[in-house]
């Protein structure tokens, strides 16, 4: 389980395997998108260079045609988008490129993409307190998960504790209680495994919830 924790892991709604309606309909709703962004940021650059003329008063900065199109990875799937081409008729020294913000010429994966296999590693400081679950036995981890063990002893103390409105001194609070969790044992079901408990207080060792045999 240690090792698994370490490797990357591929988005899975990028996956071409996944074709739900839903997906599907996310997925061109996207795309369309895209493309309008990508053509309203060539029309903006476009208009701003619309000073720029030659001597019979032909603009310079105009589109022409589009690039091949290609394929993204998004979070909603592979998207397949094709970029306006615009072209710069001044002399070399004075053109300008433009280069799409919203999609750069070599881009081929969104960056949360490319940031979610890091989100799913754990930070080298809680790895071992994220981890220490695996350090239990196989049989506890279903109590483990859940709060209802400890919940449910102490509903009977809850109870009680309402109906003797006060518990006088601490030491009579602690033996009350003590006393109560005593016969609620006598009708609670035990815990999964429950003589692996002296094997955790004696000092075992166990890994991805199997006992460890001493060398």
């Amino acid at each position: 389980m240690q090792d698994s924790i370490s490797q990357s892991y591929a988005f899975p709604i990028a996956s071409p395997s996944i074709t739900d309606a839903l997906t599907e309909v996310l997925r061109q709703g996207a795309q369309q998108l895209l493309i309008q962004a990508v053509e309203a940021e060539v029309a903006a650059w476009i208009d701003d260079h619309t000073t720029i003329t030659d001597e019979r008063g032909r603009r310079q900065v105009v589109r022409n045609g589009h690039a091949d199109s290609r394929k993204i990875i998004t979070g909603v799937g592979q998207i397949e988008v094709t970029m306006s081409r615009v072209h710069d008729r001044r002399p070399p020294g004075q053109r300008e490129r433009f280069t799409s913000k919203i999609l750069p010429p070599y881009l081929r994966k969104a960056k949360s993409i490319n940031e979610l296999p890091k989100r799913l590693q754990p930070e080298a400081k809680d790895r071992e307190q994220l981890l220490t679950f695996y350090d239990f036995p196989a049989e506890h981890w279903k109590h483990l998960r859940t709060t209802n063990p400890i919940k449910s002893t102490f509903a009977t103390v809850r109870l009680r504790h309402r109906r003797t409105k006060g518990n006088g001194s601490r030491r009579a609070c602690l033996a009350m209680v003590f006393r109560l969790c005593q016969s609620a044992e006598k009708r609670g079901r035990r815990l999964n495994g429950h003589e692996l408990i002296q094997d955790l207080i004696a000092g075992v060792t166990f890994t991805d919830g199997e006992k460890q045999q001493a060398p």
